[in-house]
């Protein structure tokens, strides 16, 4: 598999481009339990692949290579990116898995889209395991599916490249307060050294239709849980850092103009970005900057945050 480190593009996989849609692209038809049981029993499907069904039931929407990385991480024996590519293909033709991808004006993405079909949410239930997928699911837009990807990528690479980590939260649950609403943000980190732990919380931001607004009323959910912190909320015991999750550079400074612009600053709360791509580095050191306001121009300056933990 190649590394995060060798991947050459200057724009994330996980970007929006316009006029994108998402493409079905696995098994029509109907396959019955009884032929699916009949692969288990004779082994055709065995607990690799119930360890797959697991990790799509647990993050959602997830791509094969996240798949590897996860397993790979895990200490599991999935030999091979084709290997488990060709594990997918059998999940998705007894329709235990579907696939999606995207298209646009630049053509097919280069990456499948994974998700759970009734027949796997079924599977999960015989053995125990908590599944609140419905068939609902699977008709979220570009934008959202785009957004729990990168999340996903966020907390692979934490868990692949800092000592530190702890444990991962997908989509943490927050609580606003007065506005009296529950939101989730997409990505929780835990990270512990020295028996001192710290919590991310990670807003991931996409350029789909109308994003400027939609982030005017995330900010407004974040700023009341922030100020309406005390010790424990939402499961936290010091209030957690937020990162902001652009797309790219430029849309970091896409971002910072929205929240100043409308005066969504966090009171007492260092607000740092991120991009999809900086999780590439091999050291997650320098991938989370600020912007502050150089005092000599009055205009703000974008700066790398150089955190030890993350090494």
């Amino acid at each position: 598999m190649v590394e995060d480190s060798e991947i050459k593009t200057e724009v994330s996989p996980f970007a929006i481009r316009e006029g994108e849609i998402k493409t079905f692209d696995g098994k029509d038809g109907y396959v019955s339990m009884n032929q699916i049981i009949h692969k288990i029993n004779i082994g055709h499907i065995g607990d690799i692949h119930f360890k797959i069904m697991e990790l799509v039931n647990e993050f959602e929407f997830i791509t094969s290579r996240q798949l590897y990385q996860i397993l790979e991480y895990r200490g599991e024996d999935i030999k091979s990116q084709d290997k488990l590519n060709n594990k997918l293909e059998q999940l998705v033709k007894s329709k235990i898995l579907t696939r999606y991808y995207f298209t646009s004006e630049e053509g097919k993405c280069i990456y499948r889209i994974y998700c759970l079909e009734k027949m796997g949410k079924y599977l999960l239930n015989s053995r125990g395991v908590e599944c609140k997928w419905q068939p609902t699911d699977n008709t979220k837009p570009v934008g959202m599916i785009k957004k729990r990807l990168a999340g996903n990528q966020v907390i692979i690479a934490y868990l692949r490249k800092v000592k530190a980590f702890d444990k991962y939260t997908i989509k943490p649950t927050l609580t606003a307060k007065k506005l009296g609403k529950v939101f989730k943000a997409q990505a929780g980190i835990k990270l512990t050294k020295n028996n001192k732990s710290i919590d991310f919380i990670f807003e991931v931001i996409r350029r789909e239709e109308d994003w400027e607004n939609k982030l005017i009323e995330r900010m407004k959910l974040y700023i009341d849980f922030y100020e309406s912190f005390v010790t424990f909320d939402s499961g936290f015991e010091i209030k957690p850092q937020l990162i902001l999750d652009a797309e790219d550079t430029k849309h970091m400074v896409e971002i910072l103009k929205v929240i100043v612009t409308h005066k969504l600053e966090i009171p007492n709360l260092k607000l740092l970005f991120t991009t999809d791509l900086r999780q590439n580095e091999d050291s997650l050191a320098k991938s989370l900057v600020e912007f502050t306001i150089d005092k000599a121009t009055g205009k703000y300056k974008m700066e790398e945050v150089e955190l030890k933990i993350l090494g």
